[in-house]
């Protein structure tokens, strides 16, 4: 477990670390694209943050094959070079889209070159667990076509929800976490080594997006744009496919006692279909939906419009934090239900507790204007939109105000645009490690 929390945690600093000079390298490349219709931000914001995340990849690929544990898993397969290969065109192409806006239909051939180049160097679907048939082998074309198609829907599910800031890094790094606990658990709890690859992968991934999510939460100084999202969405399928049918149920010693305690007990082998599809199950119903809805209007499926899940949460009401929050909630939901219905699958509290959960994401859709305050103890702990009390003025500024009122210079101050950001104009933003204060005073923001 040390060498994969090591794997994250430089994986993480690479990303974070790099994503400030990123951004500063894509205002004067020009990848700042002006507002469009179905855009959420006001302000241009510069893209490319991919290209941190994807050295954040190289980073964390790079220490795990000198760790002393984790070099076996480059010494046994040749999974992790796949994954770089696939990473690196797919990664290349969404550079070209931040930059150029090239077209949809070019994008998704190179999604499918992408995954076809992991499939030539071993990444693909051996066999399938079926439920009340077991193991089945596919032949070499169809384990090519269901994996060039998982990879294929698994880029673009994430790359639909990439519409509010830090939506996309967070919903995958949640997924990703909980399928981290399953493959590690059939790696190390079963000693099945050929897990340990899609264990790699999914600590890598999760310290990639934590490394890019300072940087993205709102208000977001860059965007990860296609190079980031598609890469996320590669990385995110080569987890799942490097697991999917790696798991032989005799090493689990699942076939002891009755028949019905045989079938719970072979859930573990076939939650490999289950968990990647709860990974991307919200992206996944946004993408059908889209489709659906695109065509139903007579446009094409890969035209752009407004009507995502996020999209209706800021309609009904939610702020774009809550309406991040919430996503997260249900992504957290469905992924970790799954791996606790893995662990356990005949517990009735397991199903109780999801039911309950999912209950309280219902209310948390239901009260868009409902905005929680924090007690007097706390106000200087949280964002100034929880604070029931306005802080204590300074020189007599804003005496005599009631709680819950702001006074007029107050609002003067906090509303002032800074003149270093002025001076740099369709610029979203304080510099990539500043602070997010949106007050000018003593600071200056440079590009």
């Amino acid at each position: 477990m040390r060498e994969y929390l090591l794997t994250l945690l430089i994986t993480a600093a690479v990303t974070y670390l790099l994503t400030g000079p990123v951004r500063k390298f894509a205002i004067v490349a020009g990848a700042m694209p002006e507002i469009r219709a179905r855009d959420v931000h006001r302000e241009p914001t510069p893209r490319l943050g991919g290209i941190a995340m994807f050295f954040g990849l190289c980073a964390g690929l790079l220490v795990a094959d000198h760790l002393e544990n984790l070099n076996e898993v480059f010494a046994k397969s040749n999974e992790p070079r796949a994954l770089l290969s696939g990473a690196a065109l797919i990664w290349l192409i969404g550079v070209l889209d931040d930059k150029f806006e090239i077209d949809a239909l070019i994008k998704l051939g190179g999604q499918m070159i992408a995954a076809g180049v992991m499939v030539v160097q071993g990444l693909t679907i051996l066999w399938l667990p079926v439920p009340g048939v077991g193991l089945v082998a596919v032949t070499q074309w169809q384990g090519t076509l269901l994996t060039v198609a998982l990879v294929v829907i698994t880029i673009n599910a994430v790359n639909f929800v990439d519409g509010l800031d830090g939506l996309a890094a967070g919903m995958v790094c949640i997924a990703t976490a909980a399928f981290f606990m399953y493959a590690y658990r059939i790696w190390y709890g079963y000693g099945i080594e050929a897990a340990a690859p899609a264990t790699l992968f999914a600590a890598i991934l999760m310290g990639m997006c934590l490394g890019f999510l300072p940087h993205n939460m709102h208000p977001a100084r860059i965007f990860m744009g296609d190079s980031g999202s598609m890469l996320i969405g590669l990385v995110l399928a080569g987890s799942a496919i490097s697991v999917t049918g790696q798991i032989d149920p005799d090493r689990l010693n699942l076939f002891s006692g009755s028949e019905r305690s045989t079938v719970h007990q072979m859930v573990p082998a076939y939650i490999p279909l289950l968990l990647p599809l709860s990974i991307i199950a919200i992206p996944a119903a946004d993408l059908v939906l889209a489709i659906v809805r695109r065509t139903w209007r007579g446009q094409s499926p890969f035209a752009a419009d407004r009507g995502h899940l996020h999209h209706r949460l800021l309609e009904i009401g939610h702020s774009h934090s809550r309406a991040v929050l919430i996503m997260y909630f249900w992504s957290a939901l469905i992924g970790f239900g799954v791996l606790a219905y893995s662990v356990n699958s005949a517990s009735m509290w397991i199903v109780l507790g999801v039911v309950f959960l999912s209950a309280i994401g219902l209310v948390m859709l239901l009260l868009p204007r409902f905005t929680p305050h924090a007690p007097r103890w706390a106000q200087h702990f949280v964002p100034p939109r929880y604070r029931r009390y306005p802080e204590p003025a300074e020189d007599g500024e804003g005496a005599g105000t009631e709680p819950g009122e702001t006074s007029t210079a107050a609002l003067t101050d906090a509303t002032t645009v800074p003149t270093a950001v002025a001076a740099v104009p369709g610029v979203n933003g304080a510099t990539a490690i500043g602070a997010r204060t949106r007050s000018g005073k003593g600071r200056k923001v440079r590009i």
